[in-house]
């Protein structure tokens, strides 16, 4: 396919590929102010316990360096800053600028600001030196990137021999029942997005964009592609979500 005819899913939508990022930025533009009190509502609560459980599988330790990738309005950063402590550094990175205000805000707020860095980036190009992290950890943000094999395959880079990535993510749900019944609630999100936000289109394609994204094996199989070893996944909520986690080669293959 040429160039100019490539296209990428914007949620059930297909549009230019070039267009993708600039389409997706929009969306968190409209909601950034109110982004973390949507997500309560919309996981009644329990986006904190996938988040601690995440971090357990991250094995992130005292003086570590971690990149937060997409890591909007810190949520992630802000958990894993008690878990490196003082002698080590998160660097929280996003694409979008309102949501990096949002999450400099309540960095400050929560007295965390000594060791975590805020840098404004594009995910399929990390811009730091090889060998950086010990932890690259991306939570409910691999679905906006419109280029993922490109973005793993620069995590893959920035992580330190040994390092591990890490991917939460929405995924499939194993059980039919529970399905439907997931259906049916993420269904009354636009709506509700309407009422807090006042955008239930930022909403819809947050639904679409999850019912569209790669099952469980399939990120699995990017991952293994992307050249990490040791991959394997863990479902949360019988798949509603799952935790994706990969390791570096610790040497170079000879």
């Amino acid at each position: 396919m040429s160039e100019p005819s490539k296209t990428a899913n914007f949620g059930y939508r297909k549009v230019p590929w070039a267009e993708r990022q600039s389409r997706v930025n929009d969306v968190f533009h409209s909601v950034a102010s109110r982004y973390d009190l949507m997500n309560d509502l919309m996981s009644l609560g329990s986006h904190r316990l996938i988040k601690r459980f995440a971090l357990e599988l991250s094995a992130a330790r005292p003086g570590q360096t971690v990149l937060d990738l997409a890591g909007g309005t810190g949520d992630m950063a802000m958990r894993l800053s008690p878990l490196v402590g003082a002698a080590g550094r998160v660097v929280l990175a996003d694409i979008n600028g309102e949501m990096l205000e949002v999450a400099r805000d309540r960095i400050i707020d929560r007295g965390l600001a000594g060791n975590i860095d805020i840098v404004r980036l594009n995910g399929e190009e990390l811009p730091f030196a090889a060998a950086s992290f010990d932890c690259v950890c991306i939570a409910y943000g691999l679905r906006n990137i419109t280029d993922q094999p490109k973005a793993l395959a620069s995590m893959l880079r920035v992580l330190k021999p040994g390092g591990r990535a890490l991917i939460l993510e929405f995924s499939r749900v194993n059980n039919p029942l529970l399905s439907r019944a997931y259906d049916a609630w993420s269904a009354l999100w636009p709506p509700a997005g309407k009422l807090v936000t006042g955008d239930s289109e930022s909403y819809r394609y947050l639904v679409e964009s999850i019912r569209v994204h790669h099952d469980q094996d399939t990120l699995l199989g990017m991952l293994q592609s992307a050249g990490f070893e040791q991959c394997r996944f863990h479902n949360v909520m019988d798949g509603i979500c799952a935790v994706h986690v990969g390791l570096k080669p610790a040497a170079e293959p000879v």
